[in-house]
């Protein structure tokens, strides 16, 4: 289509689209059910560790926290139906989607190049993950992040399916609404590549920024990365596949390693 982006990202509305009012209603509404609304919430938790007394790396983000204390069945439950219900909005957003403009296969989640997705979701998660945790010590060390304890669960029999659920979770969910569905609706919308990018990644920014100056700047820096790579390919499930693979090494690797080396900072 004329004035598309290279993998097929549509440029303008496609025939039997709902206008741009709509359209522009339909984006706000499904960011105010998802991760507008987080990033809101994490701004005023923010505000809350600036005006705390501690330091702000004294503070800790405490990441996959136990919902039962002391109730491992009831925990259990609660985790499972955390993760299932935090996976609405990828469903209504391919619903949406699939009213206008392809469905799920218009941003890439789809099964058509299963072994090139999950080779280039495992090197972007090798690339990533790694700079991700130095970039993250150095912020912890200036002061700029908390403490991030990516796992608070119980160590029972579910601790670690459960921390890979959610880390396919937030894969899922990231991905494709705020990289997928987002690049695309505001390239209908007439927005130009560059501004999309950028909005999309703060909007990613914003709702870590409850980890800190750190979180916020290392994710906007993510954004504009995995970002423009849909822009150019128009795939998103290489996306999902290292976001998942990224959150699922970070939280394994913290309950496994938490304590026994010196690098990893912990909650005191």
């Amino acid at each position: 289509m004329s004035g598309g982006l290279p993998g097929g990202l549509p440029g303008g509305l496609p025939a039997g689209a709902p206008g741009r009012r709509l359209l522009r209603n339909e984006v706000l509404l499904v960011l105010g059910v998802s991760f507008g609304a987080s990033g809101l919430f994490a701004l005023i938790r923010y505000v809350g560790v600036l005006t705390a007394d501690q330091s702000v790396r004294s503070q800790v983000a405490r990441l996959n926290s136990s919902a039962a204390p002391g109730r491992p069945w009831l925990d259990l439950a609660l985790q499972v139906a955390s993760i299932v219900t935090a996976l609405v909005p990828v469903f209504l957003v391919v619903h949406l989607l699939g009213r206008h403009g392809g469905g799920a296969g218009a941003i890439g989640l789809d099964r058509r190049r299963p072994r090139a997705d999950t080779a280039w979701g495992a090197a972007l998660a090798a690339a990533v993950g790694g700079t991700g945790l130095a970039f993250y010590l150095v912020a912890w060390h200036s002061g700029a992040n908390l403490t991030v304890a990516p796992s608070n669960l119980p160590d029972v029999w579910w601790r670690i399916p459960v921390l890979i659920a959610s880390a396919a979770e937030n894969g899922l969910a990231e991905e494709v609404v705020v990289a997928g569905y987002l690049l695309v609706r505001l390239r209908e919308l007439g927005w130009g590549a560059n501004r999309a990018l950028l909005a999309s990644a703060l909007l990613r920014g914003s709702y870590h920024l409850y980890q800190g100056l750190g979180g916020f700047a290392g994710n906007v820096a993510m954004g504009l990365l995995f970002g423009r790579i849909f822009q150019r390919t128009g795939r998103v499930l290489p996306l999902v596949i290292a976001h998942t693979l990224i959150d699922t090494v970070a939280f394994v690797g913290y309950v496994t390693l938490a304590g026994k080396v010196s690098w990893i900072p912990v909650p005191r």
